[in-house]
Protein backbone atom coordinates (compact mmCIF):
# COMPACT_ATOMS: atom_id res chain seq x y z
CA UNK A 1 0.00 0.00 0.00
CA UNK A 2 2.85 2.41 0.83
CA UNK A 3 4.36 1.85 -2.60
CA UNK A 4 1.13 2.80 -4.28
CA UNK A 5 0.89 6.03 -2.27
CA UNK A 6 4.56 6.84 -2.93
CA UNK A 7 4.10 6.05 -6.63
CA UNK A 8 1.04 8.31 -6.82
CA UNK A 9 2.91 11.13 -5.07
CA UNK A 10 5.88 10.68 -7.40
CA UNK A 11 3.56 10.89 -10.44
CA UNK A 12 1.93 14.00 -9.00
CA UNK A 13 5.34 15.67 -8.49
CA UNK A 14 6.45 14.72 -12.01
CA UNK A 15 3.20 16.13 -13.40
CA UNK A 16 3.61 19.39 -11.43
CA UNK A 17 7.20 19.75 -12.68
CA UNK A 18 5.99 19.15 -16.22
CA UNK A 19 3.40 21.94 -15.88
CA UNK A 20 6.02 24.27 -14.40
CA UNK A 21 8.41 23.57 -17.27
CA UNK A 22 5.71 24.22 -19.88
CA UNK A 23 4.91 27.55 -18.21
CA UNK A 24 8.60 28.52 -18.21
CA UNK A 25 8.85 27.57 -21.90
CA UNK A 26 5.76 29.62 -22.81
CA UNK A 27 7.00 32.64 -20.84
CA UNK A 28 10.40 32.46 -22.53
CA UNK A 29 8.74 32.24 -25.95
CA UNK A 30 6.81 35.46 -25.47
CA UNK A 31 9.90 37.20 -24.07
CA UNK A 32 11.86 36.07 -27.14
CA UNK A 33 9.07 37.29 -29.39
CA UNK A 34 9.21 40.67 -27.65
CA UNK A 35 12.95 40.79 -28.28
CA UNK A 36 12.15 40.67 -32.01
CA UNK A 37 9.79 43.63 -31.59
CA UNK A 38 12.55 45.43 -29.70
CA UNK A 39 14.95 44.95 -32.63
CA UNK A 40 12.48 46.28 -35.20
CA UNK A 41 11.27 49.22 -33.10
CA UNK A 42 14.86 50.20 -32.33
CA UNK A 43 15.59 50.20 -36.07
CA UNK A 44 12.53 52.36 -36.65
CA UNK A 45 13.57 54.78 -33.91
CA UNK A 46 17.07 55.01 -35.38
CA UNK A 47 15.67 55.97 -38.79
CA UNK A 48 13.44 58.77 -37.51
CA UNK A 49 16.16 61.35 -36.67
CA UNK A 50 17.57 60.92 -40.20
CA UNK A 51 14.09 61.47 -41.64
CA UNK A 52 13.64 64.63 -39.58
CA UNK A 53 17.06 65.95 -40.62
CA UNK A 54 16.20 65.53 -44.30
CA UNK A 55 12.79 67.13 -43.77
CA UNK A 56 14.27 70.10 -41.84
CA UNK A 57 16.02 71.34 -44.95
CA UNK A 58 12.72 71.69 -46.79
CA UNK A 59 10.18 72.24 -44.03
CA UNK A 60 11.65 75.20 -42.15
CA UNK A 61 8.15 76.51 -41.39
CA UNK A 62 7.01 73.20 -39.90
CA UNK A 63 9.30 73.26 -36.86
CA UNK A 64 6.48 72.27 -34.46
CA UNK A 65 5.72 69.13 -36.46
CA UNK A 66 9.38 68.12 -36.62
CA UNK A 67 9.81 68.69 -32.89
CA UNK A 68 6.64 66.67 -32.20
CA UNK A 69 8.08 63.74 -34.17
CA UNK A 70 11.33 63.85 -32.16
CA UNK A 71 9.44 64.12 -28.85
CA UNK A 72 7.17 61.23 -29.80
CA UNK A 73 10.18 59.18 -30.87
CA UNK A 74 11.93 59.85 -27.55
CA UNK A 75 8.79 58.87 -25.61
CA UNK A 76 8.57 55.66 -27.64
CA UNK A 77 12.25 54.85 -26.99
CA UNK A 78 11.62 55.28 -23.25
CA UNK A 79 8.48 53.13 -23.45
CA UNK A 80 10.38 50.41 -25.29
CA UNK A 81 13.17 50.39 -22.71
CA UNK A 82 10.66 50.05 -19.90
CA UNK A 83 8.73 47.31 -21.68
CA UNK A 84 11.95 45.47 -22.52
CA UNK A 85 12.79 45.23 -18.84
CA UNK A 86 9.65 43.14 -18.22
CA UNK A 87 7.86 42.09 -21.43
CA UNK A 88 4.27 41.26 -20.77
CA UNK A 89 3.87 43.61 -17.78
CA UNK A 90 0.45 45.20 -18.37
CA UNK A 91 1.42 48.73 -17.26
CA UNK A 92 4.63 48.80 -19.27
CA UNK A 93 2.96 47.39 -22.37
CA UNK A 94 0.16 49.98 -22.12
CA UNK A 95 2.76 52.75 -21.85
CA UNK A 96 4.51 51.39 -24.94
CA UNK A 97 1.17 51.17 -26.75
CA UNK A 98 0.42 54.83 -25.99
CA UNK A 99 3.91 55.98 -26.96
CA UNK A 100 3.71 54.08 -30.25
CA UNK A 101 0.30 55.59 -31.01
CA UNK A 102 1.73 59.05 -30.41
CA UNK A 103 4.71 58.34 -32.66
CA UNK A 104 2.53 56.92 -35.42
CA UNK A 105 0.34 60.02 -35.28
CA UNK A 106 3.33 62.39 -35.39
CA UNK A 107 4.88 60.50 -38.31
CA UNK A 108 1.54 60.53 -40.11
CA UNK A 109 1.36 64.32 -39.77
CA UNK A 110 4.96 64.62 -41.01
CA UNK A 111 4.26 62.51 -44.08
CA UNK A 112 1.02 64.40 -44.76
CA UNK A 113 2.83 67.74 -44.55
CA UNK A 114 5.64 66.48 -46.77
CA UNK A 115 3.08 66.18 -49.58
CA UNK A 116 3.00 70.00 -49.70
CA UNK A 117 6.74 70.12 -50.43
CA UNK A 118 7.41 68.70 -53.92
CA UNK A 119 11.18 69.08 -53.55
CA UNK A 120 11.08 67.08 -50.32
CA UNK A 121 8.92 64.36 -51.89
CA UNK A 122 11.40 64.10 -54.77
CA UNK A 123 14.45 64.01 -52.48
CA UNK A 124 16.16 60.64 -52.86
CA UNK A 125 17.15 60.44 -49.18
CA UNK A 126 13.57 61.17 -48.11
CA UNK A 127 12.21 58.51 -50.46
CA UNK A 128 14.74 55.95 -49.24
CA UNK A 129 14.06 56.72 -45.56
CA UNK A 130 10.30 56.56 -46.15
CA UNK A 131 10.68 53.17 -47.81
CA UNK A 132 12.88 51.89 -44.98
CA UNK A 133 10.41 53.09 -42.36
CA UNK A 134 7.54 51.45 -44.26
CA UNK A 135 9.47 48.18 -44.52
CA UNK A 136 10.31 48.37 -40.83
CA UNK A 137 6.65 49.05 -39.98
CA UNK A 138 5.77 45.81 -41.77
CA UNK A 139 8.41 43.92 -39.80
CA UNK A 140 7.11 45.46 -36.56
CA UNK A 141 3.58 44.32 -37.42
CA UNK A 142 4.82 40.78 -38.11
CA UNK A 143 6.87 40.69 -34.90
CA UNK A 144 3.94 42.09 -32.91
CA UNK A 145 1.68 39.34 -34.25
CA UNK A 146 4.22 36.68 -33.26
CA UNK A 147 4.53 38.23 -29.80
CA UNK A 148 0.76 38.44 -29.33
CA UNK A 149 0.40 34.80 -30.39
CA UNK A 150 3.06 33.76 -27.86
CA UNK A 151 1.38 35.84 -25.12
CA UNK A 152 -1.99 34.32 -25.92
CA UNK A 153 -0.58 30.79 -25.75
CA UNK A 154 1.15 31.59 -22.45
CA UNK A 155 -2.00 33.11 -20.93
CA UNK A 156 -4.12 30.14 -22.03
CA UNK A 157 -1.57 27.75 -20.55
CA UNK A 158 -1.35 29.60 -17.22
CA UNK A 159 -5.14 29.99 -16.88
CA UNK A 160 -6.05 26.39 -17.71
CA UNK A 161 -6.85 23.86 -15.00
CA UNK A 162 -4.74 22.33 -13.44
CA UNK A 163 -1.95 24.63 -14.65
CA UNK A 164 -3.43 27.58 -12.75
CA UNK A 165 -2.71 25.76 -9.47
CA UNK A 166 1.00 25.83 -10.34
CA UNK A 167 1.07 29.21 -12.13
CA UNK A 168 -0.25 31.31 -9.25
CA UNK A 169 2.01 30.13 -6.43
CA UNK A 170 5.11 30.19 -8.64
CA UNK A 171 4.58 33.75 -9.87
CA UNK A 172 3.45 33.18 -13.46
CA UNK A 173 1.36 36.34 -13.81
CA UNK A 174 -0.66 37.34 -16.85
CA UNK A 175 1.14 38.81 -19.85
CA UNK A 176 -0.22 41.80 -21.79
CA UNK A 177 -0.70 41.88 -25.55
CA UNK A 178 0.93 44.65 -27.58
CA UNK A 179 -1.93 46.31 -29.44
CA UNK A 180 -0.83 49.45 -31.20
CA UNK A 181 -3.96 51.14 -32.41
CA UNK A 182 -3.92 52.78 -35.81
CA UNK A 183 -7.08 54.87 -36.09
CA UNK A 184 -6.71 55.01 -39.89
CA UNK A 185 -7.10 51.24 -40.10
CA UNK A 186 -10.43 51.43 -38.29
CA UNK A 187 -11.96 54.07 -40.52
CA UNK A 188 -14.58 53.00 -43.01
CA UNK A 189 -13.51 53.07 -46.63
CA UNK A 190 -15.15 55.94 -48.50
CA UNK A 191 -16.48 54.99 -51.92
CA UNK A 192 -17.65 57.56 -54.44
CA UNK A 193 -19.51 56.37 -57.52
CA UNK A 194 -20.36 59.91 -58.62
Amino acid sequence: MEWIVLGALALLVVYAVSIYNRLVTARNRYKNAFAQIDVQLTRRYDLIPNLVEVAKKYMAHEKDTLEAVIQARNAAVTGLKQASSDPGDPDKMNQLNQAEQGLSGALGRLFALSEAYPDLKANENMMQLSEEITATENKVAFARQAYNDAVMNYNILRESVPNNFIAGPFGFGPAQLLEIEDPAKREAVKVDFG
